[in-house]
């Protein structure tokens, strides 16, 4: 396992961290032997998944130079993330229209589509602010030459609107929520439009789950459960070290919140980036009510020598200090006041950042999460508060 993860959680939870290991055995064993697609979430994580994506007839459009994606939470968190990690990699502009936000809208229409090519996401057909989008996009004329739809295959409003314009449609497995569906079509398919290594994507899901993933995974989930049972914590910090990682953690937010966060229980999880942080928030981090814990996310990523220190009355130390030995050293200080604080932290570091090394990251949470619902005794694929706010949004409207 690339992925390292140090935690001193145990402290908190010792005498209960093996718990659940035979419940999480069984639920590993069985992921690899659902074979059927037609009816079952879990084949997402199935080496065959990969075999029904049929990539060829996407490869004319791999000719723009610009992509606009337009798809609201799950439609587009995961390919966001991806593409943070990997942009300096990526030859294209990717631009997300994942809210609603006027200033996007008109920069994407100053352009009429020129070279873009809209990749258009919503597994239902009918979420709300993809349709407001794409009626406000009123300089664009969506064609089977400039525009994929991904949505499920059922009379909404997406499917009737690719048939009426003979647009290029991908059907969403309708068993397949939002939030875990980063490696499948919904993610897989603009990676494959950026320029990624999809096959290195889907990779992960070709071997034996390593051991080292397993304990690491066992270990976090028996704690996780423990803490949402304790309803002692409020708030989960992740505290960042790289802005590559803030899309990735924006996509942690959904599948955290949404599936988790149910029955009276659940924990906030907040984007923290760092060390910009550590000049507002951390004195209530340290010193204030002892109801979060935090997540330190950092990963390899490109250092810098200075080319010179002005200052070097005081600060002779710096001399040749890296740019990353001194974002590490407030990453150190930041985890020694914790440990001596005993405040529950969880320590990230993504040492392998390829596209296998990424979706072993993925996988990590979406199967912590998974796991971590069905011992709660939570459906952790569910978000039955969020259609109630939509179905009220209508009526409002209507």
């Amino acid at each position: 396992m690339k992925l390292k993860i140090k935690t001193n959680f145990d402290l908190f939870y010792r005498k209960k961290i093996f718990k659940h290991n035979k419940i999480i055995d069984n639920f590993l064993q069985n992921l690899d032997k659902d074979k059927n697609f037609n009816n079952s979430f879990y084949y997402n994580f199935n080496k065959n998944y990969f075999k029904n994506i049929d990539f060829k007839k996407f490869k004319k459009f791999k000719k723009f130079k610009k992509i606009i994606v337009i798809g609201l939470g799950g439609s587009s968190l995961g390919a966001m993330a991806i593409y943070s990690l990997f942009e300096e990699k990526i030859k294209k502009n990717v631009i997300f229209l994942n809210s609603l936000d006027l200033n996007k809208i008109k920069e994407v229409n100053s352009t009429k589509g020129k070279n873009s090519l809209f990749l258009i996401i919503s597994k239902s057909g009918e979420t709300l602010e993809v349709l407001i989008n794409i009626n406000y996009l009123n300089n664009i004329n969506f064609n089977k030459s400039n525009t994929i739809i991904i949505t499920e295959k059922r009379n909404n409003s997406l499917y009737k609107f690719s048939k009426r314009k003979k647009i290029e449609l991908v059907e969403h497995n309708k068993f397949i929520g939002g939030r875990y569906s980063v490696l499948s079509e919904v993610g897989l398919i603009p990676c494959y439009l950026m320029g990624l290594n999809i096959k290195a994507l889907r990779n992960f899901f070709s071997k034996k789950i390593s051991s080292s993933f397993i304990t690491t995974l066992k270990e976090s989930v028996n704690l996780n459960s423990e803490i949402y049972k304790s309803k002692k914590i409020g708030s989960l910090i992740f505290l960042t070290y790289s802005s590559k990682l803030h899309n990735l953690v924006l996509w942690c937010q959904q599948l955290i919140s949404e599936s988790l966060g149910k029955k009276n229980l659940g924990i906030l999880p907040v984007l923290s980036p760092a060390p910009k942080d550590h000049h507002s928030l951390l004195q209530l981090y340290l010193d204030g009510p002892r109801d979060k814990i935090f997540y330190i996310l950092s990963l390899k990523e490109e250092d810098k020598k200075p080319t010179k220190n002005i200052f070097t009355e005081r600060y002779s130390f710096l001399k040749r200090k890296t740019f990353n030995q001194i974002k590490n050293a407030q990453k150190e200080a930041l985890i020694k006041t914790l440990r001596m604080k005993k405040i529950p932290y969880k320590e990230i570091f993504m040492s392998d950042k390829t596209e296998r090394g990424v979706t072993e990251f993925l996988v990590f949470f979406m199967l912590e999460t998974i796991i971590t619902g069905k011992l709660l005794g939570i459906d952790p694929l569910s978000q039955p508060a969020v259609e109630q706010v939509k179905i009220l949004t209508k009526n409002i409207l209507t």
